[in-house]
C-alpha cells in the first residue's frame, strides 16, 4: 500500500483518541444511571417522531443519488437507486472518509448499471456539494435568523458578524442559482467537460439538500425534553456545526465530535438528556441503518455471484 492509502484511517484514529479525551473531560460528572434515566424519560410519541425524521433524512438521501443521475441522463430504478443510496451513506457514515467508502459502494452497484467509472465520479461528486450546498443554505438561513448561535461556541461573537456571514452564504447560493439560470458554458477539466446542471436540477438540489439536514436534526430535537430545549432552528444550526465537523473529521460515527459539539452549544440543557438524545439519534440513523445495509450489501454480491455462476455456465451446457 501507498502512503497516501494510510492518511485518511490515520485521521480517523486521531480525531476518535483526541475526541474521546475531550469527551472524558466532559462526562465525568454524568453518571450512566442518569443517561439510563433520560433514556427511560424518552416517550414513545418522541421515538416515533424521531423514527419518523430518520426515514425523511434517508428518503433525502436517495434524492441526492436521483439528482445527480438526472444531471448524468441516467434512467434507473427507483428501488435500485434507493437501496444504493442507502447503502453507501449507512456504511459511509459509520465507517468514515466518507467520500471514499461510499464512492466504492456506488461505483459496484451502478457500474452493474451500465455507468462508467467516470459517470459514478460525478455522481459521487454531484452528491457531495448537493450536501454543501444544502449545508451552505440552511446555515446562512440560521445565521440570519439566530444569529446568536455562533455565540454558543465562541464567547462574546459579534452578532453582527454572524449576520454577515449568514447574508453571505445565501448570497454564495443564490449565485449558483443565477449561474445555472444563465446556462453557463460547460468547464473543461482535466479533458472534460463539467456542465453545468439545468435550473430544474438545482431547484431539486435547493428541496432534497436541506431536507436530508433537516430530518436528520428532528431525530435529535424531538428526542430532547422541553425543559432547556432552545428550539428546532437552534437544535438545527448546532446539528449543521456537529455534522460537518464529524465529517471533517473523518471520525467513525463522528465518535466523539457530535457529542463535544451538543454538549458545548446546549449548556443549558441537562448533560445526560443531550447524551440520551443523541444515543437515540445514533441508533435511528448510524447504527440500524449501518446492519441493514450489511444484508442488503450480502444479497447484492449474493445475486452478482448468481448472475456470473449461470453466465459462465451457459455456454458450457450448450457445447
Amino acid at each position: 500500500m501507498k502512503t497516501k492509502d494510510y492518511v485518511w484511517p490515520v485521521v480517523g484514529v486521531c480525531a476518535v483518541a483526541v475526541s474521546a479525551w475531550l469527551l472524558y473531560h466532559e462526562l465525568r460528572s454524568i453518571s450512566l444511571d442518569d443517561v439510563l434515566a433520560s433514556l427511560e424519560a424518552i416517550s414513545v410519541r418522541a421515538w416515533l417522531l424521531a423514527a419518523a425524521s430518520a426515514l425523511v433524512a434517508y428518503g433525502a438521501l436517495a434524492g441526492y443519488d436521483r439528482i445527480a443521475l438526472l444531471h448524468l441522463r441516467r434512467n434507473i430504478s427507483w428501488l435500485f437507486i434507493s437501496l444504493c443510496s442507502f447503502t453507501a451513506y449507512a456504511l459511509s457514515h459509520n465507517i468514515g472518509a466518507s467520500v471514499l467508502s461510499g464512492a466504492v459502494v456506488r461505483y459496484r452497484a451502478y457500474s452493474s448499471q451500465g455507468l462508467s467509472g467516470r459517470e459514478v465520479g460525478i455522481l459521487v461528486a454531484f452528491c457531495s456539494f448537493t450536501f454543501v450546498l444544502g449545508t451552505v443554505l440552511l446555515g446562512g438561513v440560521i445565521l440570519v435568523i439566530e444569529p446568536e448561535l455562533v455565540g454558543r461556541f465562541v464567547e462574546d461573537a459579534p452578532q453582527g458578524l454572524a449576520l454577515a456571514a449568514g447574508l453571505a452564504m445565501l448570497a454564495l447560493v443564490a449565485l449558483y442559482v443565477l449561474g445555472s439560470w444563465k446556462d453557463i458554458q460547460p468547464l473543461r477539466l482535466a479533458g472534460c467537460d463539467i456542465h453545468y446542471p439545468r435550473l430544474e436540477i438545482v431547484a431539486r438540489q435547493l428541496i432534497i439538500g436541506p431536507m436530508e439536514l433537516i430530518g436528520a436534526a428532528a431525530i435529535i430535537y424531538f428526542a430532547l425534553p422541553e425543559a432547556g430545549n432552545p428550539g428546532y432552528l437552534m437544535v438545527l444550526g448546532i446539528f449543521l456545526a456537529s455534522f460537518s465537523a464529524a465529517l471533517l473529521s473523518h471520525a467513525p460515527g463522528g465518535l466523539g465530535v457530535l457529542e463535544i459539539v451538543f454538549l458545548t452549544g446546549l449548556p443549558e440543557m441537562d448533560q445526560a438528556d443531550v447524551l440520551a438524545a443523541l444515543i437515540v439519534f445514533r441508533l435511528l440513523y448510524l447504527l440500524i441503518p449501518f446492519a441493514l445495509s450489511l444484508v442488503i450489501v450480502l444479497l447484492f454480491e449474493r445475486s452478482q455471484f448468481v448472475r456470473r455462476w449461470y453466465g459462465e455456465q451457459a455456454p458450457q451446457r450448450g457445447a
